[in-house]
């Protein structure tokens, strides 16, 4: 459980006002929309999120997809609820590999880059998904090298540079290694 997402998900009118509607009673997606005059649109995007928050769970009945509060959360003390057990090593960690993840996304297309970052950190996490396709403890001409760049970019000259640059493999004698 993610007291953030839960946070987030209550600090919304229409979520609440869902909330409200299934203290009542467990109801589908239809009978909330007609409740609240919102559309069944609405409703299912709200509940989605309400889902991912472990806010609310639903179960098929007959026609129906019902949703019901999940009444764990709402007998939590709001102590526990906002206690966080995790330490801030971790909470830092979940972080950086988070944001890792979304410069991935938005710079990698079917494993291949669609543009360089300018912004150094950015550009750092681009090159270090580039290099793990070399392997350790292994060296490579410089033909080598550039056939690997080639697979995720056609700039291999510049991204072969910044490997180097960013102290991510090392070159002697016209020979790389991955660092």
């Amino acid at each position: 459980m993610n007291s953030l997402e839960i946070f987030k998900c209550l600090a919304d009118s229409s979520r609440l006002r869902i909330i409200n509607s299934l203290m009542i009673e467990p109801m589908y997606v239809e009978l909330l929309a007609e409740r609240l005059e919102l559309s069944a649109s609405t409703i299912s995007f709200h509940l989605k999120k309400l889902m991912e928050a472990n806010i609310v769970s639903c179960k098929k009945e007959q026609y129906y997809t019902v949703y019901r509060l999940n009444e764990k959360i709402f007998s939590m003390n709001l102590k526990d609820l906002v206690k966080d057990n995790r330490n801030e090593e971790e909470i830092l960690n979940q972080r950086e590999e988070k944001y890792r993840q979304k410069v991935i996304e938005s710079f990698f297309k079917y494993n291949k880059l669609k543009d360089l970052p300018v912004q150094q950190k950015k550009k750092q996490i681009v090159l270090e998904k580039i290099v793990e396709s070399f392997e350790r403890n292994r060296t490579y001409t410089e033909k080598e090298v550039n056939l690997i760049i080639a697979d995720f970019h056609d700039d291999f000259c510049t991204i072969r540079r910044d490997l180097i640059g960013f102290n991510l493999m090392e070159r002697e004698d016209g020979i790389y290694k991955r660092i």
